[in-house]
């Protein structure tokens, strides 16, 4: 199956070291730029489905606000509890200065 790519927000919207929350097809993601590469993720912790939007980033891993729960930019998996379901990764690509996420 062919992955769809939609836009999502402009390239300059997501400086480095910041990040971006929106919806692709209904679905919650956040695109993070750090280290020089852009990941997009689930918006929500595995843990207690809570909001990833204003947690702190650092070394590829992003945490939980709420509980403190880390999880991979790169694969999504739970890096500490209290979670240990990973978050869904999704593709993301930029095309003429437009962030473009596959969900």
């Amino acid at each position: 199956m062919t992955k769809e790519f939609q836009r999502f927000c402009a390239v300059d919207a997501v400086p480095a070291n910041g990040k971006k929350a929106g919806r692709v097809n209904g679905t919650p993601v956040l695109v993070v730029n750090t280290k020089g590469k852009l990941f997009a993720v689930s918006a929500v912790c595995s843990h207690q489905e809570k909001f990833l939007t204003a947690g702190r980033v650092r070394n590829c891993r992003i945490t939980c606000p709420l509980h403190g729960a880390q999880f991979n930019l790169e694969t999504g998996e739970a890096m500490c509890l209290p979670a240990t379901k990973p978050i869904a990764t999704y593709e993301v690509r930029v095309v003429d200065d437009w962030i473009e996420v596959a969900v």
